[in-house]
């Protein structure tokens, strides 16, 4: 089972390509949500040996920049093949 850990946000990237799918709509929704219910379900992140990358999470991991935090609940997940 996995655990989630905080991580500081200025700790994440994201991609070029996964920041183009953001929708800020969505984003003021799940910040709303977050706000009055706190974070249900944690990003996904994986580790590349210098820096945290978003795996899955987009709108909450900016939901929660928007709301001022610093630190986001995450899972580090392991995506490398075998």
């Amino acid at each position: 089972m996995l655990k989630s850990q905080k991580i500081p946000i200025s700790q994440i990237h994201v991609s070029a390509a996964r920041r183009k799918t953001l929708h800020p709509p969505t984003v003021r929704l799940i910040a709303e949500s977050i706000d009055k219910n706190g974070l249900q379900t944690p990003i996904q992140v994986r580790h590349d040996g210098k820096r945290y990358v978003l795996v899955d999470g987009l709108h909450r991991l900016e939901a929660l920049k928007w709301l001022g935090e610093t630190t986001v609940d995450s899972y580090l997940v392991d995506t490398s093949r075998h």
